[in-house]
């Protein structure tokens, strides 16, 4: 089924098409939800009332992008309005942890792909996982990032940096990055 039929369909309020487009983009976006998510159970929730909400605002795609891009900011907002609905954004993060560690802007997008580096996300406090998820990986700037959490931008940015050195303890602690020894760049462990 090509993707202008599924539109169609699902406009139709089509069952086989509305199975279609789930069958077709619910993998990529469950990945997206397991980001945010604290546990499988709760990622496959977001993914479900995300559907329901692709389903119910197919009729707002404008075909002006790609329609994969349209059902993954749906998702993305689902799962922080999940998130701000149950207060869990606002858990409180001890910084102590953030201090110590250099932060090097290249090292994180490098290996960002891992499957590893997901999971040591996910290790991540859920105010410095969201903040991290949303900016590196979804590509939101910090003044869109605080008007979805309702947080200020410089909440946002130093969540930002605070994940980052966070998550390269994290790595580092799981041997999937190196520590330079001397000015030197970071580099991934070979665990292939």
């Amino acid at each position: 089924m090509t993707e202008e039929a599924i539109l169609k369909g699902c406009l139709k309020k089509d069952a086989a098409a509305q199975r279609e487009l789930y069958n077709r983009f619910s993998p990529k976006m469950l990945a997206v939800c397991y980001r945010f998510a604290h546990n499988r159970e709760d990622a496959e929730d977001m993914l479900q009332e995300g559907f329901i909400k692709v389903y119910s605002q197919v009729h707002t795609f404008e075909s002006r992008g790609a329609f994969e891009g349209w059902i993954r900011r749906i998702i993305v907002h689902t799962c922080i309005n999940i998130l701000k609905k149950n207060k869990k954004f606002n858990e409180s993060v001890d910084i102590i942890h953030a201090t110590g560690v250099q932060v090097r802007e290249e090292s994180v997008p490098s290996i960002i792909q891992a499957k590893q580096v997901v999971e040591c996300i996910r290790l991540l406090p859920i105010g410095y996982r969201t903040v991290l998820n949303l900016y590196a990986l979804e590509g939101y700037n910090h003044r869109e990032i605080a008007g979805m959490l309702d947080i200020e931008e410089s909440t946002s940015r130093s969540q930002y940096t605070r994940a980052k050195a966070m998550l390269e303890e994290i790595l580092i602690r799981k041997k999937i990055l190196q520590k330079p020894k001397q000015n030197t760049e970071w580099v991934t462990a070979v665990n292939r």
